[in-house]
């Protein structure tokens, strides 16, 4: 649809009518281009604006006549846990991270224009947590317990052209602890409006695969799904289409097939595209399937589906094979919020988030532990990420920490729905290497567990034969005997998932190995194991004496367990790769105070800590160099500090206020040090003296400037330094970008940094710093990474946590200048201005 159209379906009296979702957004999933003035054959619009919202339950609320003035408008995506406040007492405890729960109602009015009578409207939801159910004027059209698979409704015959509609949802989250880990409540993700001609492509209505893909030629089968929802025969035509990026068409094929009354069909079309553009990691190159379905010569439907042309194969000897290439996948897992904004995430959050993921060199991600949002797995797709793709933390045997009230509830009555759904929305993107089945479930180890797994390969295979699927198992090598993974469980298995390899304490030197000489022909890959996961800036750990080492703090010994882990992921061909836990810090899986869990390399308002320097160091090829701690140590003179050097050069000179602390080098080679063995010195060679893949000195403090000079292949390659910082003396405030849309959803991050006078980051400043907004935006989360922090994320004020904190600013509709301010009591305020078009 073009950005510029108003909506084609009247709002409410008094809500504002708003725009079509972005024309690239709207490509993958299915909506092909606006040919014009007038109604196109498939019309796909965003339901997010113009809802009236309530905490609680409201009997009634469901009768179109229902008395709603008093409900308070919401646009979607919305999460009305995030709200707060936190407490203890919440029924969600650690797991949900101590927010609030409960159950809500949401309500919309809306109108049709009579050009749309006699199409078939849908309503389509992509994630609503949890227990949804929906009315249309005061007709029941069922019920959704997974509040993470999205599900759509027909509204066809229960919908009028002279009165407004009203659209009414329930959710009831007050089932606790739902999840182990932070859920979100409500109306969470996208919502959609879907209108098509009688004769149309079914929802998820096309399957693409590539039987045979070289350099010179690829075959592309496609699978097409076409419904005639007519009173009467039809004789369908599809034409199916590739095209290129450039919007060149490159091949078509052409079909007809007579289709009866409430009938479908199932077309297979098979195009040769020669010398294709591959969807690789580096340049992942989309094309686009279009099915253009016409009836009597008119085109009555056209579906766009985005590809990418791509092999990939887990071998049980090489690992991880893209278009015949190794990939070592370097993985992370993550959790579904982000901090601030909890489960409803705007596009441009993920979008930053993904791009700093891809600055560490990650390359895949593990959507742990339930299916993520339709527009993060596009993104995956045109960033070039590899995606385990999971759906189930619960099976028919329940965990313990849930207490009976997950999942395992509605296991048996709705896992092959909910299955079908996720594969179906799925299974067209590039980006998904592997399925996951489910993560660490109880039934790995119980008698009847491969049977449940069976019946879900059986789900996985019926509607996608041609990926491999995984289950994240943590009993392979657990005692006592009794309680490991059945052996005819493994055996399902496509590829082999190990949970935390890393923590067999006796078995830590053999790590994936343990299985190797038994089952040569296991494919295997590590789908979740420790990382550097520390608090930002918390270096408690370095004087334990002082400060006992925490779970979260600085820990010098997961840090070489981590390291020793990754070096034999490296090294032996065999791992696919190893998905860490986690990329970035999540809500929920928390104990109080905290109120989730810092286990990520990145905090929760997308700032790296020291752990995303291990994995740029080793991920990339681009000079690494990066010190810590920081060296403000007031009080501690003449005592050693221990400063630790995460590097990709081949040796690195300390120096401490202009003196020479020493040169250490490398004796764990990185990939392609080899090759230049011979060009290193003599003299750095004889400093390969670490088998970690770190560097370390014992410095004596004095304030000033620590400085790190790194050399490869003899000539300096990066330098840094950190400096002692004197008193807070200002704010700085920068945004990650200049502009934004004027789209009601696009969304600015904004950072602000307490400096001292000489603009140096002061890294133990902890004013609170107040945000003041002009212009056609809002405010709509502050965050400071702080995970024992109680502070509302929806006020305007927040105190630094080591020195930073962040605000999220999104625009409206409205274009136009956006002024923001940051300020705090003592400092000189900082400003920046963003626009809005």
């Amino acid at each position: 649809m073009d950005l510029s159209r108003r909506s084609l379906f009247k709002q409410a009296a008094g809500s504002v009518a708003f725009l079509s979702v972005l024309k690239s957004l709207d490509s993958a999933r299915g909506q092909a281009p606006d040919p014009g003035p007038g109604p196109p054959p498939r019309v796909r619009e965003s339901f997010d604006f113009g809802w009236k919202f309530t905490r609680g339950d409201a009997a009634g609320a469901q009768d179109p006549g229902y008395d709603d003035r008093s409900w308070r408008g919401v646009d979607l995506p919305h999460d009305w846990s995030i709200e707060g406040p936190v407490d203890e007492k919440e029924p969600s405890g650690g797991a949900g991270g101590y927010f609030p729960t409960g159950a809500g109602w949401y309500r919309k009015r809306f109108g049709l224009p009579e050009p749309f009578r006699g199409r078939r409207i849908l309503v389509a939801f992509d994630g609503v947590y949890q227990n949804s159910e929906v009315w249309i004027n005061g007709t029941y059209l069922g019920r959704r317990p997974y509040g993470y698979i999205p599900f759509y409704y027909d509204l066809t015959s229960h919908l009028s052209f002279n009165r407004e509609n009203v659209l009414a949802v329930k959710v009831d989250n007050s089932r606790q602890p739902s999840c182990r880990w932070y859920s979100g409540s409500g109306i969470y993700r996208h919502v959609w409006l879907l209108a098509t001609r009688p004769l149309h492509v079914g929802y998820w209505g096309t399957f693409v695969t590539f039987p045979r893909i070289s350099e010179d030629a690829a075959t592309v089968r496609v699978r097409t799904r076409v419904e005639n929802d007519g009173d009467g025969r039809a004789e369908c035509t599809l034409v199916t289409s590739v095209i290129d990026r450039d919007g060149n068409t490159v091949r078509s094929a052409e079909a007809v097939q007579e289709i009866g009354a409430n009938q479908e069909y199932g077309f297979v079309q098979e195009m040769e595209v020669e010398n294709p553009n591959l969807w690789l990691v580096e340049e992942p190159y989309l094309y686009t399937v279009r099915s253009t379905v016409r009836l009597s010569g008119e085109a009555v439907d056209e579906y766009d589906t985005p590809i990418g042309i791509r092999e990939a194969v887990f071998d049980a000897d090489r690992g991880f094979l893209l278009n015949g290439k190794q990939v070592k996948l370097n993985g992370v897992c993550l959790h579904h919020d982000a901090g601030c904004v909890g489960a409803a995430v705007p596009d441009a959050v993920w979008a930053r988030r993904l791009k700093i993921l891809r600055e560490m060199g990650c390359n895949a991600i593990r959507t742990s532990h339930n299916p993520y949002a339709a527009e993060f797995m596009d993104m995956c797709d045109r960033m070039g990420f590899l995606v385990m793709d999971e759906i189930f933390d619960e099976w028919k045997s329940g965990k313990g920490q849930l207490r009976g009230q997950g999942y395992s509830n509605y296991f048996d009555e709705w896992y092959e729905r909910d299955t079908e759904n996720f594969i179906r929305r799925d299974r067209n993107h590039p980006s998904v290497v592997l399925w996951s089945a489910g993560n660490e479930v109880p039934d790995q180890s119980h008698p009847g567990g491969a049977e449940t797994l069976r019946r879900l390969l059986d789900v996985f295979r019926r509607e996608d034969p041609t990926r491999p699927v995984t289950v994240g198992c943590d009993q392979i090598m657990s005692e006592p005997l009794a309680n490991r993974v059945r052996p005819e469980f493994l055996a399902l298995l496509d590829v082999v998932g190990y949970n935390y390899v890393d923590r067999w304490r006796d078995r830590k030197e053999k790590y994936y190995s343990i299985d190797r000489e038994a089952f040569p022909e296991r494919r295997v890959i590590g789908t979740e194991s420790g990382s550097m996961g520390s608090v930002r800036g918390d270096y408690g750990g370095l004087f334990p004496a002082d400060s006992p080492e925490g779970f979260f703090g600085y820990s010098p010994g997961r840090m070489i367990d981590v390291e020793q882990l990754w070096k034999f992921v490296r090294i032996h061909d065999y791992v696919a790769g190893d998905f860490m836990w986690t990329g970035i810090d999540y809500l929920g899986e928390a104990f109080w105070p905290a109120k989730g869990a810092s286990m990520g390399v990145i905090d929760s308002c997308g700032f790296p800590k020291d752990g995303f320097h291990f994995y740029r160091s080793q991920w990339t090829d681009k000079p690494v160099l990066h010190l810590f701690p920081h060296w403000n140590w007031e009080g501690r003179e003449g005592r050693f500090v221990p400063v630790t050097c995460y590097t990709n050069c081949d040796t690195v000179e300390l120096f401490l206020n202009g003196r020479s602390v020493g040169t250490k080098g490398y004796a764990f080679p990185r990939p392609g040090m080899e090759e230049r063995w011979g060009n290193v010195p003599a003299r750095a060679r004889a400093l390969r003296t670490t088998a970690d893949l770190h560097l370390f000195w014992d410095v004596p403090y004095e304030p000033g400037t620590l400085k790190a000079v790194g050399t490869k292949d003899g000539k300096v390659a990066a330098t840094v330094e950190v400096v002692t910082a004197g008193n807070p003396a200002a704010v700085e405030l920068s945004a990650d970008r200049p502009g934004i849309s004027a789209d009601r959803r696009d969304v600015a991050h904004l950072t602000a940094r307490i400096v001292d006078d000489r603009g140096i980051a002061a890294p133990l400043a902890d004013s609170e710093v107040t945000f003041e907004l002009e212009g056609p935006g809002k405010l709509i989360g502050v965050d400071n990474g702080d995970m024992l922090s109680h502070e509302d994320y929806r006020a305007s004020r927040r105190k630094a946590f080591h020195g930073l904190c962040l605000a999220l600013v999104q625009a409206t509709d409205a274009p136009g200048r956006i002024f923001v301010k940051a300020s705090s009591a003592g400092l000189k305020s900082g400003s920046t201005a963003i626009v809005a078009k």
